[in-house]
């Protein structure tokens, strides 16, 4: 018997052993597809192959219920139609992008992108209905259909010309920004529920509101904080923008203001983050804060294009701890008040910190941002280490003092050049292409974790997340 005969036979047998026919096992197996460079045809024949490996799925019981056999034929189904994914995308990328693009005439959030693909090429990115089943369970409790997003949107980042225009297309205006720009000139200011954003003097300041949450982010955040950053970026009337959080609920903490908590746990731990959150983060609103707002016609590129943009300032309240340090990096002037720290707790939590693994270095050194990133080294701003990332300090007391004498210093004769030096810093230090190469690397990665086993036991064991 040949090795691959033998190979066949012992996949066989699991499969039955987890109460799959032979028969259906056989057809999936014998339906792998070769790529033959034809479009049409591979798509076709790989959305057969997905398909049969659904069927199989479906006749094994829900993951969290499989014994030992079932759960290695749920993993074997996975990985082999990944593979097959990730052989689709490496001959056809370029096709499927333009024919969901309309070959690049129209920009397609990342959300809308692999909703299309869905679409196009049934089994290719979960569709409408599996993301609905999937979204009513536990992180543990799912299937992990989303990291066959994560596939695609590396495949799309990792080609220049596709990247660069899904880039283009996450720095463009949220849907409804533009009009509550206009309510923003008149009335001074716009609230957007878990964001508000309000002008003081020369400063579009944007808070952060989640207030039972310490000001976490979760798929609550996401669009309000977006569209706040956009009108604070868009409006003509101001040269700066600040971002802080608002004040929160905690006992803890209650009537103070936090910067932020990082990403939500309980909501992680619950399954209600969804993968595409870490892009609407990286890619749609901090990626503004550091680039500006894109325009449709215009290159969004450092070099060949331009964007709309402004100097930002971070005002730290309490701490600023995962995400809510990562904003920090992306930050021309950093306010902290007196007592507050910087933490990225990626490796309690057992994920990848966004761009902090690119920029942290830059702000710490290497070996500093090691220790953050992979050792929870918590940064203290009014330390030395703490320093690097942080400009000034104020006694708490004094913060509002403080970020009015800030605004009003870098405003006071102009900010005729500022944009044009943050951007040259930004030329020398982070490139679109370069930000680009991290994110398709990305991509993959944090689909292994967000959907790893290590994820759900660092939770458990470092954050008590069941009794949460």
């Amino acid at each position: 018997m040949s090795a691959t005969t033998e190979a066949a036979t012992d996949l066989t047998a699991l499969f039955e052993r987890a109460g799959l026919a032979a028969a259906s096992v056989g057809a999936w197996r014998d339906a792998a597809p070769p790529i033959r460079k034809d479009w049409r045809a591979d798509r076709a024949a790989c959305s057969n192959f997905w398909a049969l490996g659904k069927a199989l799925l479906g006749g094994l019981p829900a993951k969290a219920a499989r014994n030992p056999d079932q759960a290695q034929v749920g993993e074997t189904i996975h990985r082999e139609s990944r593979k097959v994914r990730e052989r689709l995308l490496a001959a056809h990328v370029e096709a499927l992008y333009d024919a969901l693009t309309a070959d690049r005439t129209e920009f397609l959030r990342v959300d809308a992108l692999v909703e299309r693909a869905a679409e196009l090429v049934p089994g290719l990115t979960p569709d409408a209905s599996e993301l609905a089943t999937e979204s009513a369970r536990t992180l543990k409790e799912k299937e992990g259909l989303e990291f066959d997003q994560g596939i695609l949107l590396s495949q799309v980042l990792a080609h220049p010309a596709l990247g660069r225009h899904l880039c283009h297309a996450m720095l463009l205006p949220r849907v409804g920004s533009r009009d509550l720009l206009a309510q923003f000139a008149k009335d001074g200011s716009v609230d957007l529920g878990t964001a508000h954003v309000s002008r003081m003097g020369k400063a579009a300041v944007v808070e952060l509101r989640n207030p039972a949450a310490l000001n976490a982010l979760d798929a609550t955040t996401l669009a309000p904080l977006e569209t706040a950053i956009d009108i604070a970026i868009l409006d003509s009337a101001t040269d700066i923008a600040v971002l802080r959080g608002g004040k929160v609920d905690h006992p803890k903490y209650r009537g103070r203001r936090i910067f932020s908590a990082g990403i939500n746990l309980t909501h992680l731990y619950r399954g209600r983050i969804p993968f595409l959150f870490y892009f609407d983060h990286v890619m749609g609103y901090e990626n503004k804060m550091l680039r500006g707002v894109a325009m449709s016609d215009v290159s969004a590129d450092d070099v060949a294009g331009a964007t709309i943009e402004k100097p930002w300032i971070a005002a730290v309240d309490g701490f600023a701890i995962g995400g809510g340090c990562q904003h920090l990096l992306v930050m021309d002037y950093v306010l902290a008040a007196a007592g507050s720290y910087l933490t990225l707790p990626a490796r309690k939590e057992g994920i990848i910190p966004g761009l902090a693994n690119l920029r942290l270095p830059r702000f710490v050194g290497d070996r500093l941002a090691r220790q953050a990133i992979m050792y929870g080294r918590k940064f203290d701003c009014d330390s030395v280490e703490g320093r690097l990332i942080c400009d000034e300090i104020a006694p708490v007391d004094r913060m509002d003092d403080a970020l009015a004498a800030i605004v009003e210093g870098l405003t006071g004769s102009g900010l005729v050049s500022a944009v044009g030096n943050r951007c040259q810093i930004r030329i020398g230090q982070e490139p679109l292409d370069l930000f680009r190469g991290y994110l398709a690397r990305y991509a993959r990665e944090q689909a292994a974790c967000h959907f790893g086993s290590g994820l759900i036991a660092n939770l458990e064991r470092h954050w008590n997340a069941q009794s949460r």
